[in-house]
C-alpha cells in the first residue's frame, strides 16, 4: 500500500513531451509508480479529477527576503500557496546575510528553497545599488566558503549589470562572478536591463549553462539591439549553452520583444517570474500566470510546462530529483487547471495580449506531502 495517491488526472510530462491520464503513487516521500487509471491504491488520496498533473512547478527568480528586503514576500506566498513547489530566491541575500536567510527563509518554509547567492556580500539589503562600491561590496572568500557549504540550497551565482546597479564597476564584478562561480562548476544567473553595460558584452562573458534574465525586456538595447536582427552576440552565446529566462518582473518583459524573438527562432529556455511584493497583483500576479502568457505566444503546453518544470530542474542541477514524473524522483508535484479563454494578459509595459488558454493553480504536492492554493486564481 503506497502512501499517497494522485489520481484521476492528466500526467503531463514535459520530458517527453506527452499528456494522457493515469494514476500517480508516492512512497516516502518520492514518486513510486505510475499507473492505468484506477490501478493503484494508497492510505490517502488526492483527486485530481479534470486536472494536469505536472511534476512540480520551478519559479527560477523569485523574492523571498521579506523583511531584511524591501521586495521580499513570504516564500509559501510565492510557492505552494500558488501551486508553486521550488522557488529560487535570485540574489536578495550576498553572504553577509546568508545564516539569517537559511535560518529564517530556506528552513521555515513549507515550498522548497534554492538561491541564486547574490555575487555582492550585500545582497539588497542595503538596497539596489549593491554593486556600485567596487571590490569593497565584494567578499569572494565568504562566496567561495557558502559554495562549498551549501550545494543543496545554493544553485550559482546571481549578479546585476544595469547602469543603475553597478556605478563605475562596469563588467568586473560578472568577471568576478564568472571566476567564483566556474571554480565550483555552477552556473551564474544575470540580470540584463538598462544599459550601459551592453547586453553585447555581457553575453561574451557567458558560458554553457549561465542563464540571462530579463532576456525579453521591452528596454532600449536588448535581444535585437538597435537592428531588425537578433545580435550576433545572441546566436553565439545559445550556440555555447547559454539559457534565456523570462524574469517577468516590473518592467523586464514585452510581448513584443517576445514576439519578435519566437519569430526569429529564441525561444525562452526557463520562466521565471522576478515575482516581488511590487508586482504580485500586477502585472506578473504568479508563475502560472506567466505561463499561461507563453501559451498566448503560441508555444506548445508541454514546452511551456518544460520552462517550469524540466528545463528549470537542469539549471539547478536537479534533473533527477525534481522536474520530472519519473519514478524514484522526489514527489513534487503541480495541480494545474487548464481552463479556456480568451483572456487578457498584460505584459510589463501595459500591452494587453489576448489568450485562448490560461493555466490556474489547484493545489501542490511537495515531497509527497500534499498542499492547498491559498491564492486561488479565477481570472487573470
Amino acid at each position: 500500500m503506497y502512501e499517497l495517491l494522485v489520481s484521476g488526472g492528466l500526467l503531463a510530462d514535459p520530458e517527453r513531451g506527452t499528456i494522457q491520464r493515469g494514476d500517480l503513487a508516492v512512497h516516502h516521500g518520492r514518486i513510486a509508480r505510475l499507473g492505468a487509471p484506477g490501478s493503484l491504491e494508497a492510505q490517502e488520496t488526492v483527486d485530481a479529477a479534470g486536472l494536469l498533473v505536472s511534476p512540480g512547478l520551478i519559479d527560477l527568480h523569485t523574492h523571498v527576503y521579506p523583511g531584511r528586503t524591501a521586495l521580499g514576500v513570504p516564500a509559501d506566498s510565492a510557492g505552494v500557496e500558488r501551486g508553486v513547489t521550488t522557488v529560487v530566491d535570485a540574489g536578495s541575500c550576498g553572504s553577509d546575510d546568508w545564516p539569517h536567510f537559511r535560518d529564517h527563509v530556506v528552513a521555515p518554509a513549507r515550498t522548497r528553497v534554492r538561491a541564486w547567492l547574490n555575487v555582492s556580500r550585500h545582497g539588497l539589503v542595503k538596497g539596489h545599488a549593491e554593486l556600485s562600491g567596487g571590490r569593497r561590496d565584494l567578499d569572494l572568500e565568504a562566496g567561495d566558503a557558502l559554495l562549498r557549504a551549501e550545494p543543496e540550497t545554493v544553485c550559482g551565482l546571481k549578479i546585476r549589470m544595469s547602469r543603475s546597479v553597478l556605478g563605475d564597476s562596469g563588467l568586473a564584478p560578472l568577471r568576478a562572478a564568472k571566476e567564483l562561480a566556474g571554480a565550483h562548476g555552477l552556473p551564474v544567473m544575470v540580470h540584463v536591463g538598462n544599459e550601459p553595460p551592453s547586453l553585447g558584452e555581457v553575453l561574451e562573458l557567458l558560458g554553457d549553462g549561465d542563464v540571462v534574465t530579463h532576456a525579453f525586456h521591452g528596454k532600449p538595447g536588448g535581444l535585437f539591439g538597435t537592428g531588425p536582427e537578433p545580435l550576433p552576440q545572441v546566436w553565439a552565446a545559445l550556440e555555447r549553452g547559454v539559457r534565456l529566462d523570462v524574469g517577468h518582473g516590473s518592467s523586464s518583459f514585452a510581448f513584443r520583444t517576445a514576439r519578435r524573438a519566437l519569430a526569429a527562432g529564441i525561444r525562452p529556455w526557463t520562466a521565471g517570474t522576478d515575482l516581488h511584493n511590487r508586482n504580485t497583483h500586477g502585472p506578473v500576479h504568479s508563475l502560472t500566470e506567466t505561463l499561461s502568457k507563453l501559451l498566448a505566444l503560441g508555444m506548445p503546453l508541454t514546452e511551456v510546462l518544460a520552462c517550469a518544470t524540466s528545463r528549470a530542474a537542469r539549471v539547478l542541477g536537479a534533473g533527477g530529483d525534481l522536474g520530472t514524473l519519473r519514478p524514484g524522483a522526489l514527489a513534487d508535484l503541480s495541480l494545474l487547471e487548464l481552463r479556456d479563454g480568451p483572456l487578457a494578459l498584460t505584459d510589463a509595459d501595459g500591452e494587453q495580449y489576448e489568450g485562448d488558454r490560461v493555466l490556474l493553480p489547484r493545489g501542490s504536492v511537495v515531497a509527497g506531502r500534499p498542499h492547498p492554493v491559498s491564492h486561488r486564481e479565477e481570472t487573470v
